[in-house]
């Protein structure tokens, strides 16, 4: 499945579009909100609760989010749900209750966070969590991870889902959890045709990368994070096809489909 058309368009909000100091969370059903009233694309990112369902939430553990601490996938998804966000009033949202907020109004973008701590082979229980809950969702939609092994498993599970690679410059010293090895091998991104992706979101700051521009020569849409200026969004934009963004309003451009 290709990557539809619609993350092309609306530059993408990091995390929805989130403003802590105005007590909107990251990946809080107000952020989500917020996005679908601008008009943003929206990525989120999904860990896995103790009985099996997807939350969105970025963190493997509670501690900075919440006023709680512990991993996430030690709590099931009502005492997950149950658990304030910091500096809020908003709970955290299962996915369930995302798509229904976005509703196909615009894209989404959901990131599946590694659960094997590796990014190596695990148990596929939250790809399962995340195809279950899209089963039946019509809107724009698209999966993506930093590990290959989760979008190999979207491929298998969810294979009308488009789906794509988080990439980046993998410096071994930034990723000590993995072998200088696997970081050549994921810097490589030599498993994008065998895992079926349609697209990558790149780091903005490597960019330049060879590799980058050998898929972008095939048509690949690239896609970029994390833009946090009008500035960096025009360097990034020189390669990108649509930036994922926050920390600032991205501009629209409502020129190209007719409502301005």
């Amino acid at each position: 499945m290709n990557l539809p058309p619609e993350f092309l368009a609306a530059p993408i909000a990091h995390r929805a579009l989130h403003d802590a100091a105005s007590g909107i969370p990251e990946n809080s059903r107000a952020a989500v909100q917020r996005a679908v009233r601008a008009g943003f694309g929206i990525e989120i990112d999904v860990q896995l609760s103790a009985d099996g369902r997807a939350i969105v939430f970025h963190d493997e553990t509670l501690d900075r989010l919440t006023h709680s601490t512990g991993e996430v996938r030690a709590r099931t998804v009502r005492e997950l749900s149950d658990l304030v966000l910091r500096r809020s009033e908003e709970h955290i949202p299962t996915l369930q209750d995302i798509l229904a907020l976005v509703a196909g109004q615009v894209p989404l973008l959901i990131e599946i966070k590694d659960q094997s701590g590796g990014l190596c082979e695990a148990d596929d229980a939250l790809e399962r969590a995340v195809s279950a809950d899209l089963s039946g969702y019509t809107g724009p939609v698209a999966v993506m991870s930093f590990n290959p092994y989760v979008v190999d498993a979207m491929r298998r599970i969810a294979p009308q889902v488009a789906r794509g690679l988080v990439t980046c410059g993998f410096i071994p010293s930034k990723w000590p959890r993995l072998t200088p090895e696997t970081c050549a091998s994921l810097r490589s991104i030599a498993s994008f045709g065998r895992v079926g992706a349609r697209f990558i979101s790149h780091d903005w700051t490597d960019l330049g990368s060879p590799r980058v521009a050998e898929l972008k020569a095939q048509g690949i849409p690239i896609l970029c994070w994390t833009v946090t200026s009008p500035q960096i969004e025009a360097e990034a934009r020189r390669v990108a096809d649509n930036i994922t963004f926050e920390g600032y309003m991205a501009r629209i451009d409502r020129g190209a489909d007719g409502r301005d």
